[in-house]
């Protein structure tokens, strides 16, 4: 595992940047520094990984040329709170690809933070915390994967995609010079004025708001119609019966017009 400085990547102040060749887990990493008490800011990149893990413990495919980072927050708040920096996340992210895709390219969101290029997955949000004796949050380690110059062909989920599939031609480096200003500039908004601003842009951008979803949860499987996130985050669900429920956890399938009777 070689480290070098951060290479001089154009990054804002806020961030303490420690670039690593080969690690398993870029969390891993950052858990470790948060642990030793490094300060909020601090980030780990690699140029690969070999336990890259995603979503529901999930392997991420990690070859290089893609972008594999892991940033330490230590916001003051609850658990709660802190679980709704993966809307901000995906935000940064969304904002970051659509500087270097051409402007007809759909980039989009799915909840909870699915990054979408034209329906496929193109990056991997995964958020891990540690809180204090009293309930309030130690830290965060926000762990993000962009599919740069390759994806994988096969998926459990989803379909893949990368950013030079979309002719995007953007490198590691200006990608994740542009994910950390923007989620900078967000993250600084969540804390000023709380989640209502970083909600309002992400609602902007959903794929499958208004429409039909099915939703695949522990226990059951429902449908209806995306209708509005809650003030949480929460996904809400219009039932046929006019029910409304709230989805805080689940995987979210969107209902292709053509199978809608």
């Amino acid at each position: 595992m070689t480290q070098s400085s951060d290479g001089g990547i154009d990054l804002p102040p806020f961030y303490k940047l420690t670039v690593l060749d080969t690690v398993g887990s870029t969390n891993i990493e950052a858990r470790k520094l948060a642990d030793a008490g490094e300060d909020e800011g601090t980030s780990v990149r690699a140029k690969r990984q070999v336990h890259g893990v995603g979503r529901r413990g999930r392997q991420w495919s990690s070859p290089e040329g893609n972008l594999y980072c892991s940033l330490v927050l230590r916001p003051d708040c609850d658990p709660a709170s802190a679980a709704r920096l993966s809307f901000l996340t995906a935000l940064a992210i969304r904002r970051a690809v659509a500087k270097f895709v051409r402007q007809e390219t759909d980039v989009r969101l799915k909840w909870p933070n699915d990054v979408l290029i034209d329906g496929h997955k193109s990056a991997g949000i995964l958020l891990e915390s540690k809180t204090k004796s009293d309930g309030q949050m130690s830290y965060v380690i926000v762990g993000t994967g962009i599919n740069i110059v390759s994806y994988p062909e096969h998926t459990d989920g989803l379909p893949a995609i990368s950013l030079k599939k979309v002719g995007a031609e953007a490198g590691v480096e200006e990608i994740l010079s542009a994910y950390a200003y923007a989620f900078l500039d967000l993250y600084t908004t969540w804390k000023q004025k709380g989640f209502a601003p970083i909600r309002e842009e992400w609602l902007t951008h959903a794929t499958g708001l208004g429409g039909r979803i099915t939703v695949k949860l522990s226990n059951e499987t429902l449908e209806g119609v995306f209708s509005d996130l809650d003030k949480n985050g929460a996904l809400i669900l219009t039932m046929d019966n006019g029910e409304r429920k709230l989805i805080t956890a689940g995987e979210v399938f969107i209902v292709p017009p053509a199978e809608i009777e």
